[in-house]
Order: structure tokens, then sequence, then C-alpha cells
């Protein structure tokens, strides 16, 4: 007869996120994964309690909770002493210990970590604009965005769009390709918000004929090839030239250590 797994419940009085991360994390050390876990968010008082108690006993389940609330905390922990329930509070004790090192009481408010401040909407918003002005989709996103990246294709331009995103820029990108006019508006804004990216063309050659094979291509074809990327990056030198933008080679850095120069030049300008 087949063992019924564990089962975990991760309780909050927010999302429960934090918690189910945490359980998470432990579960991976018995891989393959041998529990079950069950997320139970946005407790408000005693009566959502007693309802999971119920089902927490019709599974002879593990209570791991998060809550922030100092009565439904207590609460909990009263019931599951009674009813013999194994549970783990995650931030019961560390909030307490820092009550005492701090010398100050915590705010005691659930989903703070989630606060929808003015940074929040800023860093959606700029997520947002980069998903509609990507790849060149629309090029009224270059006259808008803070930041213009340009580049031949696999030059990590949608990457990097992204991480800068998070970093609440608006950011447009446009792939520069020879059979492809570049549109009007990359040389009538200021050269000053565009980056070019450059690439050593064996580098670029190795990443081009990896993408073929996951997409089940073969090697061979003209994306790959050599003199075809000998080609675009000739044709994007002379339109990052045209342009007068400052220029990046991306051949060994990684998104993060290119995204970091490009907000220091943005922010020194």
């Amino acid at each position: 007869m087949q063992q019924t797994k564990p089962v975990i419940f991760v309780a909050s009085d927010s999302a429960g996120e934090t918690g189910e991360a945490v359980v998470r994390a432990a579960a991976v050390q018995f891989y393959p994964q041998q529990v079950e876990i069950r997320r139970i968010p946005f407790l408000q008082d005693n009566s959502d309690i007693d309802r999971m108690i119920r089902t927490v006993l019709e599974r002879n389940g593990i209570i791991v909770f998060t809550l922030v609330i100092p009565e439904l905390r207590d609460y909990l922990i009263e019931q599951s002493i009674r009813y013999r329930i194994h549970h783990i509070d995650l931030l019961g004790p560390i909030i307490e210990k820092l009550e005492a090192s701090l010398h100050q009481e915590a705010r005691h408010q659930p989903g703070m970590i989630h606060k929808l401040d003015e940074d929040y909407f800023k860093k959606v918003e700029a997520v947002e604009f980069a998903v509609k002005y990507d790849d060149g989709r629309d090029f009224n996103g270059v006259l808008q965005a803070d930041i213009v990246l340009v580049g031949v294709s696999r030059t990590s331009k949608t990457p990097l769009s992204m991480y800068l995103a998070h970093k609440m820029f608006k950011v447009a990108n446009v792939p520069l390709v020879p059979e492809i006019a570049p549109p009007d508006q990359l040389f009538t804004v200021s050269s000053k918000k565009i980056v070019g990216l450059r690439i050593d063309p064996v580098k670029l050659n190795v990443i081009r004929t990896e993408r073929l094979k996951t997409l089940g291509l073969p090697g061979t074809a003209s994306y790959a090839n050599v003199e075809r990327i000998d080609t675009e990056l000739a044709y994007a030198d002379s339109i990052m030239k045209r342009i007068g933008c400052t220029v990046i080679d991306v051949s060994n850095k990684a998104v993060e250590e290119t995204a970091s120069i490009i907000i220091d030049m943005y922010r020194s300008r």
C-alpha cells in the first residue's frame, strides 16, 4: 500500500509566500519531494483558524505559520497544542528577538513586504513598458523611453530591458537588421539615452548555434552563419556610429554587469 505524503499547511495572515518559500527550501532536502504543501493565506480571525485546524486534523498535517498579528498567532498555537498538531512559528521568535534587541515593538501589520508604494507602481509600469516596446514592436517607445537599447539579435536586449525595468527604468529595445531600415526615431531622440550593444562574432556564433539547437533547427542555418554574423555586426556598428551613442561590449558580461554600467551612465547624466 502506497504511503500518503505528509501535508504541510502554510498558514498566514498575508499571502503566505514567505512561509511557502521556506517550506519548499526545506522540502528540497528530501528530494524527490515527499511532502505536500498547501498554502492557507489571509487568515483574519479565530474562525478561519478553526476551519484550518479541522482540515489539518483530517489530513494529519503539520502547520507552518507566518502570523504577525499576536492574537491570531497565540490562538493558533493554543489550538495546535490542544489538538496535538505539530506546528512551527517562523516569524514569532525572530520578531520577539528583534523587539528585544531594538527596544521597539513591531508593527504587527500583515503584508508589509508587499506594500503597494510608489516604487512598486513605477516598477510595474516600467515592466509593462518593456514588454510593450520589446524587440521593436512599436517604435514610438523610443520617444518615451528612459533608455533605448540597440543591437543585433542575441545581444541580451530583452533580458537587459526587463532587468532595468525592475530598477524602474522605462526601456525600449530595437533590433538592428541589415534588411530593415532603422526607425527614424533613433535619429531624432537624444543619443545620450541610446545604448548600443556590441558582441564578439565568435561568441555570437556560439550563442546563436545553441539557440537553433533549442528550437530543433540545424546549426548550419544562416542565422548562425559566420559570414552573416559579420555582415550584421558591421551594419550594427555603422548605425551606432551614425547615432553617436555609447556602445558597450557585452561579449563577456552578465546582464547584471551591463545593467550596472548603463544605470551608472544614466545617473551621471
